[in-house]
């Protein structure tokens, strides 16, 4: 189940997708690209600071050698002592290990910003499940962490060997040199070692972090029953958002249609548009209380019948007033002229009506 489950998970994650799965822990990481950053802090320490680190520490301890017979024994003096070295041990590596601290948080953040999540820390049955334990111990990433082992022993072996190899003479002799020779040649050695081994994890590293990124890429797609629930919850149930759309347009419609006996005349294309203007003296310009199309024009045409509202054929000014006029907003000023005729005939109509009795 749990792989038909996965093989449905065909679509791309989502930006929300992945920010839930930053929030709950679930992030790129790759523990190479952490080691690179110690390794490499350690190399970039031991070239930096091995002189005067081991300077420091060579005149604590030459001094502590030569005052041996002056050092007191006893319970006070021993302790203040100790104190001392430790103090001094700690002020020669103090540099060091601070860039040791930031290479090692370097690594993470590098990789990804920074998680606050308790998820990873709480207990899960898939954590002490022994069929689980054994789908991990022979998942994809428990095989290549054992293939990233071999070849990380045997690069790196085959690359110390290479450069030892040749030195191997003057390695022997070591036992002859005294103490500072012997310390300067290590030093030479293991930095060549270290630098060597820095550029190899470099590249073990960075296909590690790949294929962490693919791997963890994978995990988070999603099926398209996943897409449409996320979809819901983020814009709304898409029928239920269909039905809202149609309830504020059936009450604008009938706000329209309440509005239309206002108006002072129609003006229609002759059945595909319906304008509705309002007209009063005292006004800047005429306003549009209604406008619709098709059977929206055709209600307003028989509102205004109803209301004997006068309703006058114009296609091209019906046409452009529809397209740049919006309910209850004044008509913009270049159709000044076109309406103003207009509701200058309706007025005369009016006028001629009423002096008909007479």
């Amino acid at each position: 189940m749990a792989d038909e489950h996965d093989s449905d998970r065909t679509e791309d994650p989502t930006q929300k997708r992945l920010d839930e799965a930053h929030e709950r822990g679930d992030v790129v990481k790759s523990q190479e690209v952490s080691t690179w950053f110690v390794i490499g802090g350690g190399a970039l320490m031991l070239a930096a600071f091995s002189g005067s680190m081991s300077g420091g520490l060579t005149t604590t301890f030459r001094g502590l050698i030569a005052n041996a017979h002056q050092i007191p024994v006893d319970g006070r003096g021993l302790i203040s002592i100790t104190a001392r070295i430790e103090r001094e041990v700690l002020a020669a590596i103090a540099l060091p290990l601070a860039v040791l601290v930031v290479a090692a948080l370097a690594g993470n953040l590098i990789q990804h910003r920074l998680v606050w999540s308790t998820d990873p820390i709480k207990p899960k049955f898939s954590k002490i499940s022994p069929l689980a334990g054994l789908k991990r111990l022979f998942s994809a990433q428990a095989l290549a962490n054992f293939a990233k082992g071999i070849i990380k022993l045997a690069v790196v072996g085959a690359v110390m060997v290479a450069l030892l190899w040749p030195q191997r003479h003057r390695l022997e002799g070591l036992v002859q040199t005294d103490i500072l020779g012997t310390l300067m040649i290590t030093r030479t050695l293991s930095l060549d070692v270290l630098t060597a081994v820095v550029a190899i994890m470099f590249l073990v590293a960075a296909a590690d972090y790949l294929f962490q990124y693919r791997q963890w890429f994978e995990r988070q797609k999603m099926s398209l029953r996943e897409m449409k629930e996320e979809f819901k919850q983020t814009e709304g149930d898409p029928i239920v958002k269909g039905k809202i759309r149609q309830l504020r347009q059936a009450r604008a419609r009938r706000r329209m249609m309440a509005a239309v006996p206002k108006a002072s005349v129609i003006i229609t294309n002759p059945t595909h548009y319906a304008i509705a203007l309002q007209y009063d003296r005292g006004m800047e310009a005429p306003i549009c209380v209604a406008k619709g199309i098709d059977a929206v024009a055709l209600k307003n045409r028989e509102v205004a019948g109803e209301h004997s509202i006068p309703i006058v054929e114009n296609p091209p000014l019906a046409r452009a007033l529809h397209a740049s006029v919006e309910i209850d907003q004044e008509i913009p000023p270049e159709h000044y002229k076109a309406v103003a005729e207009v509701i200058g005939y309706v007025m005369k109509l009016r006028r001629g009506v009423g002096r008909a009795p007479g």
